[in-house]
């Protein structure tokens, strides 16, 4: 430690690389750890990064999840993502530290190395001692075995601690017994405190128990021979002591479990859950003392203390998720000591454990990444044992809580290189190869390429249908989800007519009952809304919640999601009071059942601000998307997707509520961000750029806003085609614009076309196509003609009254514009 300050303190204003090596089992990773928390705790960082450097892989992928927090939330490249990260740290004015654990081969850090700059300092332990980790900007600090004196010094303030007097000469001999591995010295003075042994005693033990041991610590550990023979002796036997420590006989099979999982810290659940206890009651020894015939889950946290009382483990309790953390070296040993059946074992037990932990809505970012942390060790331990019979659960829960994370690009890639994996252990037509596609093509369509993603869906109909058949639950989910990309890509109609054969089928083959068939109704629901009937998605919505109610119960999660469906499209069938109301009462239920920080809490507070917006109340949406704010960048960083969107839609808000130059400059902002994070063809991006565009020419700026608008309908054309929804309201916004600029006949003209477009794609009683004709109406009273204005209005009127009833706000608002444009007619006319 005073190598490793001395190098900090001379470093003057320059950041210096400081490189620990030495063996495995001296201590590195405990003098960098102690060396980080000290900084953060004194506020000498402002961020502190812990990257496990085992291969290029885990820190490409620490990098990756680190962006997410700091600099840009996500990239189809994981690449290209660290590399985000690292020009972050070379610009960013924060202090930061990176440490770079266990760094296995310096080639791993060809183009990954952390910038040198005034504001960053890093640390890296390796056991490897190559001339790439020396130069100018870097500190090379040896860290070696403990001198003597430092052995027997440390041996003797453990046993001074606990009272102990031991024999200064037998403590040395001990110590030179030991070689001086701080690993060994470690685990020597627990056993020995915690047995009330003299050194003597030990020394005899030690003996025989090297003499009676084959080599268990892994060849490539770095360690001379007489240091592993020392440390195999001292883990074999403090394992066997610890074992015998009540409750007797778990810490072995316990100690089995951690080995297969993250060295860096291993959630005190996945080691204590039913399929661990499970594992921990079939490999308890036979005559063993038991309270019951199964372990409990006070057994295994007894476990845990046996473990951390012989230095085995460290059991951290005062951490959010009471970590516990093993060695590599420990990890190592004891996985060497176990067939490969039994490894086989562990790995699908751990795996189990990890699913079932897992929760499938995930409100808590840090145990998320913790568990994704987990699972990718226990992958690379666990070789091919986890598709022995087919793609175990926690392959695919990686992914989802990738994507659940805000990670879109990630999962993406994630389950493109799964699907790889899938087809070489289980071949390409294999079900769950099948799934992993479905779940491939589902991100794709997250990240943005809808196009990419409805062509992939189906391709994937095909074939499932071909494996599976046209009645299979899988070959009906992936009709559903078709007919939902569909949709999205701009076929609202055909996505609801699809939807509704595909409930057809499931209330046929399925049942009434089954959870796809809800699902397939709850889709028909929402596509006949976005198709253009909000009032009959109502009434779908509004059976299908008193059923979901009765099959499911208040609280499920599905019946959660038919209420938030029948919020939204009360609103939009003109009722945004109702609507504001129901998410009021669904925000309490939210509450209540998952916690004020879970996502989907979050955003309910979201829907229920902009549905007090369009209630009519804009400064109440303003101070709502505020708070909410400020608890989505403490709960999900500042670049997940629903931040992002919160920003986007306070700004709008803004605008709404009269302040339409801060809306502006806050989407420009926004803009800025979701390019970065999203990528320029983003279906969200575009509709940034889309508010922007209008947000500019409601603040006087017309003409820049024809610009902007012009250039968003270039690119909508090329990435949604022109029949998207999203295309025609872009072409819809540029005629206004171009009319506000002077231009009232070309806007007549282009409305026109703009009509004749909506009606072929949307149909005659659309809202967007009622509203072209309110529009190309107006415009035809702004250029002289305010009779034909009126004339436009009258049969316009006529069709809201028995389309969308008297009282929708749409048919007030025509009932206005024909009062007045008859109005202006009755003023033109000759006297």
């Amino acid at each position: 430690m005073d190598a490793l300050e001395r190098a900090v303190a001379g470093s003057g204003t320059a950041a210096l690389c400081q490189v620990l090596a030495g063996t495995g089992g001296v201590g590195k990773t405990q003098l960098a750890a102690h060396y980080a928390r000290r900084a953060w705790r004194d506020g000498a960082v402002d961020l502190l990064a812990w990257v496990t450097a085992s291969s290029r892989e885990s820190i490409v992928s620490s990098y990756s999840r680190l962006v997410a927090d700091v600099a840009a939330a996500d990239s189809s490249d994981p690449e290209q993502a660290a590399s985000r990260f690292l020009a972050w740290a070379e610009t960013t004015d924060r202090r930061w530290l990176i440490v770079l654990d266990d760094l296995a081969d310096p080639a791993d850090l060809r183009g990954l190395w952390p910038p040198a700059t005034p504001h960053g300092q890093v640390l890296i332990t390796t056991r490897r001692r190559d001339a790439a980790l020396r130069g100018r900007s870097r500190v090379h600090i040896d860290v070696g075995l403990f001198t003597p004196v430092e052995s027997a010094s440390y041996m003797s303030a453990q046993l001074t601690a606990l009272g102990r007097r031991d024999d200064p000469a037998e403590i040395a001999d001990l110590a030179a017994d030991l070689g001086c591995l701080p690993l060994a010295l470690a685990q020597a003075a627990a056993y020995l405190v915690d047995l009330g042994l003299d050194c003597a005693a030990y020394r005899s033990r030690l003996a025989d128990r090297t003499r009676g041991l084959a080599d268990l610590v892994p060849d490539d550990s770095g360690l001379p021979d007489d240091h592993r023979a020392a440390l195999q002796a001292t883990w074999s036997l403090s394992v066997e002591h610890a074992n015998r420590l009540r409750p007797s006989g778990l810490a072995r099979p316990m100690l089995h479990l951690a080995s297969m999982l993250d060295a860096n810290g291993i959630p005190v659940a996945v080691l204590t859950s039913p399929p661990a206890l499970r594992y921990l009651t079939d490999h308890r020894p036979v005559g063993t003392e038991a309270r019951s015939g199964s372990v409990t889950v006070e057994d295994a946290a007894g476990a845990l203390r046996c473990l951390d009382r012989l230095s085995l483990a460290d059991h951290t309790t005062d951490s959010p998720h009471r970590q516990v953390r093993v060695h590599g070296l420990i990890q190592r040993t004891t996985r060497e000591t176990l067939p490969s059946s039994v490894q086989d074992t562990l790995a699908i037990t751990c795996a189990e454990a990890l699913t079932t932990v897992w929760p499938m809505a995930e409100g808590d970012p840090v145990l998320a990444q913790g568990l994704r942390a987990n699972a990718e060790a226990l992958i690379s331990h666990a070789g091919a044992a986890l598709w022995v019979s087919g793609c175990h659960a926690v392959l695919l829960r990686i992914g989802e809580s990738l994507g659940l994370t805000g990670l879109a690009s990630a999962a993406r890639t994630y389950f493109q290189d799964l699907h790889g994996a899938a087809c070489r252990h289980l071949g390409r037509d294999h079900a769950d190869t099948l799934t992993i596609r479905h779940h491939l093509l589902a991100w794709q369509g997250e990240t943005g390429d809808l196009a990419g993603a409805k062509a992939g869906f189906t391709e994937l109909l095909a074939d499932r249908t071909r494996v599976l058949g046209p009645e299979h639950p899988d070959t009906l989910a992936t009709r559903g989800d078709k007919a939902a990309l569909q949709g999205r890509a701009g076929d609202p109609t055909g996505a609801g007519e699809a939807s509704r054969r595909v409930l057809e089928d499931s209330l046929r083959v399925l049942g009434a009952e089954h959870s796809q068939t809800l699902t397939a109704r709850l889709n028909v629901g929402h596509w006949t809304g976005a198709g253009g009937n909000p009032a009959e998605a109502v009434t779908v919505c509004e059976q299908l919640l008193a059923d979901t109610s009765r099959m499911k119960g208040a609280d499920h999660l599905k019946t959660r999601a038919v209420r938030l469906h029948l919020a939204i499209w009360r609103g939009e069938a003109g009722d945004p009071a109702g609507a504001a109301a129901d998410f009021e009462q669904l925000l309490a239920d939210q509450l209540r059942v998952l916690g004020p920080d879970h996502p989907h809490t979050l955003r309910t507070r979201h829907d229920l601000a902009r549905w007090r917006g369009k209630a009519g109340d804009p400064q109440t949406a303003v101070s709502d998307f505020e708070q909410l704010l400020v608890v989505q960048l403490e709960v999900l960083g500042p670049d997940h997707p629903d931040t992002l969107m919160t920003r986007h839609d306070l700004a709008s808000w803004r605008g709404e509520g009269g302040d339409a130059h801060t809306a502006v400059s806050e989407l420009e902002a926004a803009l800025v961000d979701r390019l970065r994070v999203l990528g320029p063809d983003h279906p969200d991006t575009l509709t940034t750029r889309a508010n922007f565009a209008y947000w500019l020419g409601k603040s006087g700026d017309p003409a820049g806003a024809v610009v902007a608008t012009s250039e968003l309908l270039a690119d909508r054309l090329r990435v949604l085609g022109p029949d998207h929804p999203d295309t025609l309201t872009t072409r819809h916004n540029l005629a206004q614009w171009r009319a506000e600029t002077g231009d009232a006949a070309g806007a007549v003209a282009a409305e026109s076309e703009v009509l004749a477009d909506r009606m072929r794609v949307l149909g005659p009683e659309h809202p967007h196509t009622f509203s072209a004709r309110h529009h190309l109406a107006h415009w035809t009273g702004r250029v002289g003609d305010p009779a034909g204005a009126a004339a436009l209005l009258a049969q316009l009127l006529a069709d809201q009254l028995r389309v969308l009833g008297p009282q929708h706000p749409e048919t007030r608002s025509t009932e206005g514009s024909l009062a007045f444009w008859r109005a202006e007619a009755e003023g033109h006319q000759p006297r």
